[in-house]
Parts: C-alpha cells; sequence; structure tokens
C-alpha cells in the first residue's frame, strides 16, 4: 500500500499543477479578448484550441439569459478548477498519506 500512496500523492500534485496551468491559459484568453487579439496569431490560436473544449460546453449549458455579451464560462470553470483543487487533489493526498500510514 505504501507505494500506492506514493502514486496517489504524485498524481494529485500532477493534477493540480495541470489545473493551475489551465487557469492561467484560461484567464490569459479572457484577458486578451478584451483587445481584439489578431485570430491568426499563433499565440491566439493556440490559446483558442486548449481551452475552446471547456469553455464552449460551458457557454452552451449557460442559459439565454445569461448572454448579455458577457461570457461568464471562464468564470464558471475558474470555480470548477478552485472545486478540484480544494476537493480532489485534497482528497488524493489525503488517501495517499493514509496509505502510506502517516
Amino acid at each position: 500500500m505504501y507505494v500506492f500512496g506514493n502514486f496517489l500523492i504524485a498524481a494529485a500534485k500532477i493534477v493540480d499543477i495541470v489545473l493551475t496551468i489551465y487557469y492561467w491559459l484560461i484567464l490569459v484568453r479572457a484577458l486578451i479578448s478584451w483587445v481584439s487579439p489578431d485570430p491568426f496569431n499563433p499565440i491566439v490560436q493556440f490559446l483558442y484550441r486548449v481551452t475552446e473544449p471547456v469553455l464552449e460546453p460551458v457557454r452552451r449549458m449557460l442559459p439565454a439569459g445569461m448572454r448579455l455579451g458577457l461570457d461568464f464560462s471562464p468564470i464558471i470553470v475558474f470555480l470548477a478548477i478552485f472545486f478540484l483543487k480544494s476537493f480532489l487533489v485534497t482528497t488524493l493526498i489525503e488517501t495517499g498519506l493514509h496509505l502510506k500510514g502517516m
């Protein structure tokens, strides 16, 4: 069980890093959307390709009344990321520590 505990702790750290990176990618995308970026810029294209698969389904789930010219999907994804970091990462670390016997 000691090895599995180490595995869970390592997986939790990787999930935490991935969620943090994704948070920053969405934040940068939201910020550059305010300045009307060049759609042919490779960085802008990368940001859209990476973030759109998550933002678009959230956008579709929002009721039509919430679409007042502002895109609330990044805020909802930020909340989901904070929840996953607070619940999933913490649970994985605590489970790993429990399995290690600490």
